[in-house]
């Protein structure tokens, strides 16, 4: 670029301030984020918590004062543990966003300095050189040789010319050249900018697990409500104790409530979390870490997921010669019928000539690619010239899709000229005869078919004097064609092979052509027999069409960012679970229209990432399919974690039930409740989110979307288990208060069988395919077992806190029973443990029936 800013065009500081207070700054929108006191406040309407706050209301209306203080703070507790939780969780998020404006360098009041990009507003003349992102939507005044990679608006990995009085948008690369431009408009003004706000109109919808469980919440609390509300009344009229009425009636509601469910899957999915985050997988949506064991479709953008974005040569060809990489697809499915492959010396020229056509510090894509190839196969040469000088050059234009660059050796008068370009311009540049044309353009063909970018390339000799103004003007000579290759990531195909031995179904969509779509796709692994659908195919169809396209269809080429949500919108309107990668702002609507959007995190835009889902932070794809993992391994533990959560429930409702039934001293008070619910829930949690996922659950198909948490099989384990459980409980009761006389020692003893059989039922469930003392002796799972040892020694130390402790015991209502009658109630948990094994062993039987030979 000549030439220097003009101080006239230049904003005033003074000015620049007053347009920025105006227009805000040059920032992408962002989500709107939960501030401290919202996240308390929605936490502290949970209708657990309410129900603990009216049981502690009563207590101290019944001069309790002890039992009150220990219930509202019990309440204190259990709001720090889920705030501290959801606030990491939020932190977390806080910590992936990088800052989205780049830095820019500006002139002001006749000065060039650097600013950060969130200050551009505009009006501010920005210099632009090779390597920088542009900050903002700018009309460029002066461009020399520009090119910019605009892949992530566009999805086209080729570099794009620019000229004067053309625009340049906001996220894209500078990759060859310099420009001065004037910024037009700044953040979600910017066409990035439009692109982020249109995500706001695409609602974030519940998962399936979330609906079904706010449903079963929903229904349980109404029902548990109206029973309790009849509890109470029945009390009163048996009994003619208003407040101890109320406080039996919020008892059996804070039983029957299944609180738990949403405290363990909130657990359960902040657990798998983390997990995946040790993975380099940051779940953004922590409840789509289930639905993606779900996914029946993953639609894949091309270019920076399954490739690079990173070229490398992928072949050599003369007239005379060819020569391609043996890691290259195409091999030699690119050579010249009856032309034998030469080695890379027969071909030095051409490389020779590409890399003098191309810039020593290279930012565009391609001639980084020739430069590494150059350093590579002419290393030890002659055909490196480190010193040889430019004298000029002549950079691509629309009219000539071809550059040249101009040379001094030190041992020569005439100047060096090398150029290269498309290869149809190059054949231009050479004036050759049609036939010896055509010929090179079958060739360009035969590489192109395979995927490749092909450049040609030629020299020129000219006599020392004053160059011509057009490259038209040297006498040519053609060396030959340089086969470039954007290749696909190492561990696209065994990833893709994965998903499909999964029953996931990979579609790849790109602003490619068809050939280099096909050809990429044939690298990854994905089938190519069926057809290909372009956007301008897409464009015209109906939905009815594209419902039926969508069946045999594995690659959609030249799609525009708005085809790519129609696309998505499409499959999930065949009833597919589609997760949707990319990394690119052109994908953003996508991601976020998709079930499970998934941006890339290293290159991705801010603007991908906030409308993911999950984020790649290493951009590894095989990552991708260790989600798929967890996300299956998700389901089915939580499943379990169900199974105990119903067969805990059943005794705890029974036992509030029973007494004003049966005449009975209340067995359990809120205080009683309140303590399995904060012990043993979520311990059981971190029990059930660390089992391995089960045999085969990556070589099966995925579930069905239609695929319930709460099903027969759930519901009927859970309340047999449970069902049994009551039954010894009750026994026990009964058992203890003849024994005795005294109702405090019969329900110390009750609650004591209660806590110790929900460790066992916890560990019957963690395998519904094996009995338990066979699985912890074959299987070797010393990492569970000794999260499961710890929760056992916690849960038995607080239990004899509350019961060793005279306080404490007071507190509960207990006295203490003595050693003999604290062994008969260690028989009774083995007897649960029992019926729960019987239990599990006839299901399995008859499971196992139900399969046909």
């Amino acid at each position: 670029m000549t030439g220097s800013p003009s101080q006239q065009d230049d904003l005033s500081e003074t000015e620049a301030r007053l347009r920025l207070a105006r227009d805000g700054p040059n920032a992408l929108p962002v989500s709107r984020q939960r501030s401290m006191w919202r996240l308390l406040r929605e936490i502290m309407v949970e209708p657990m918590f309410l129900l603990l706050v009216a049981c502690g209301t009563v207590y101290m209306v019944l001069g309790d004062r002890s039992e009150a203080l220990m219930l509202l703070g019990f309440v204190v507790v259990v709001i720090a543990i889920t705030f501290v939780q959801q606030r990491r969780t939020e932190q977390s998020l806080d910590a992936l966003r990088e800052l989205s404006s780049p830095q820019a360098l500006v002139s002001r009041d006749g000065l060039v300095r650097r600013i950060a990009g969130a200050d551009l507003v505009c009006g501010d003349i920005v210099l632009l050189a090779e390597g920088d992102r542009v900050p903002a939507d700018m009309l460029l005044l002066i461009a020399a040789s520009l090119a910019l990679d605009e892949s992530m608006l566009t999805g086209e990995s080729m570099p794009v010319v620019k000229e004067a009085a053309a625009s340049v948008y906001a996220g894209t690369l500078v990759t060859r050249g310099t420009a001065r431009a004037r910024v037009t408009a700044t953040g979600p003004r910017s066409a990035l900018g439009r692109i982020g706000q249109s995500l706001t109109g695409i609602g974030d919808d519940a998962t399936p697990i979330q609906q079904e469980t706010r449903s079963i919440v929903r229904r349980v609390a109404i029902i548990g409500l109206v029973l309790a509300l009849g509890l109470a009344l029945a009390y009163h009229i048996i009994r003619g104790d208003w407040l101890h009425g109320v406080l039996a009636g919020l008892t059996f509601a804070m039983a029957i409530l299944p609180e738990e469910l949403p405290v363990v899957l909130t657990l359960f999915l902040g657990l798998g979390a983390w997990r995946l985050a040790r993975e380099r997988v940051l779940a953004r949506s922590i409840p789509t870490i289930e639905l993606l064991g779900a996914a029946t479709v993953l639609c894949v953008d091309k270019t920076g997921t399954l490739t690079a974005n990173r070229m490398r040569i992928a072949g050599l060809w003369s007239e005379q010669a060819i020569y391609m990489r043996a890691a290259t697809a195409s091999g030699p499915a690119g050579l010249a019928e009856g032309m034998p492959e030469a080695r890379p010396e027969a071909l030095h020229d051409v490389l020779e000539y590409a890399v003098l056509a191309s810039h020593r510090r290279a930012f565009d894509p391609m001639e980084s690619a020739i430069g590494d190839a150059g350093q590579h196969l002419l290393a030890n040469t002659e055909h490196l010239h480190a010193d040889w000088t430019l004298v000029d050059d002549y950079p691509l234009s629309r009219e000539m899709l071809a550059m040249s660059r101009v040379w001094q050796s030190p041992a020569r008068d005439e100047r060096m000229i090398a150029a290269k370009g498309a290869p149809e311009a190059i054949i231009d540049l050479c004036h050759m005869d049609p036939a010896r044309g055509a010929r090179i353009a079958a060739q360009v063909a035969l590489l192109a078919a395979d995927g490749l970018r092909v450049l040609g390339v030629a020299r020129a000799v000219f006599a020392p004097g004053i160059l011509p103004p057009d490259q038209h003007d040297f006498v040519f000579e053609f060396l030959g064609l340089v086969a470039i290759e954007d290749p696909v990531r190492a561990d696209v195909p065994a990833a893709i092979a994965q998903c499909h031995a999964a029953g996931i179904r990979v579609v790849m969509i790109t602003g490619d052509h068809a050939a280099t779509a096909l050809s990429i796709a044939r690298q990854a692994g994905l089938a190519t027999d069926g057809r290909v659908m372009s956007g301008a195919e897409l464009a015209v169809a109906s939905d009815a069409t594209l419902r039926q396209r969508l069946s045999d269809t594995v690659v959609f080429c030249r799609f525009q960012p708005q085809q790519k949500l129609r696309l998505v919108q499409a499959f999930r309107a065949r009833g597919d679970i589609v997760a949707m990668t990319g990394d690119g702002v052109n994908d953003a609507p996508a991601l976020k229209a998709a079930h499970i959007g998934v941006a890339m995190g290293a290159r991705g835009t801010d603007v991908a990432r906030e409308a993911a889902d999950l984020v790649l932070l290493n951009d590894d794809f095989a990552s991708l399919v260790t989600a798929v993992r967890y996300g299956r391994r998700v389901f089915a533990n939580l499943r379990k974690a169900i199974t105990f959560v119903v067969a805990a429930h059943v005794p705890i409702v029974g036992l509030s039930i029973a007494p004003v039934l049966l005449g009975w001293p209340l067995l359990l008070m809120p205080v009683h409740i309140l303590f399995l619910q904060l012990i043993i829930d979520p311990a059981c949690s971190f029990v059930f989110e660390g089992e391995p996922i089960e045999p085969g659950a990556m070589t099966a198909l995925p579930r069905k979307p239609e695929a319930r948490l709460f099903d027969a099989t759930v519901l009927v384990r859970g309340l047999w288990q449970g069902g049994g459980l009551l039954a010894i409980l009750l026994a026990v009761q009964v058992l203890v208060h003849a024994a005795t006389g005294a109702d405090d020692i019969a329900r110390a003893m009750t609650f004591t069988v209660l806590v110790l059989s929900s460790l066992c039922l916890i560990h019957t469930n963690c395998s519904w395919e094996a009995s338990s003392w066979r699985r912890s002796s074959s299987e070797g799972n010393v990492s569970n077992n000794r999260v499961f040892g710890w929760i056992v020694c916690a849960t038995l130390a607080l239990l004899a806190l509350i019961l060793g402790v005279p306080a404490v015991r007071q507190l509960f209502a207990f006295r203490w029973p003595g050693g003999w009658l604290l062994a008969a109630g260690a028989g009774a948990a083995l007897l649960s443990l029992l019926w729960f094994e019987l239990l599990k062993w006839q299901m399995l039987q008859m499971r196992r029936r139900s399969v046909p030979a």
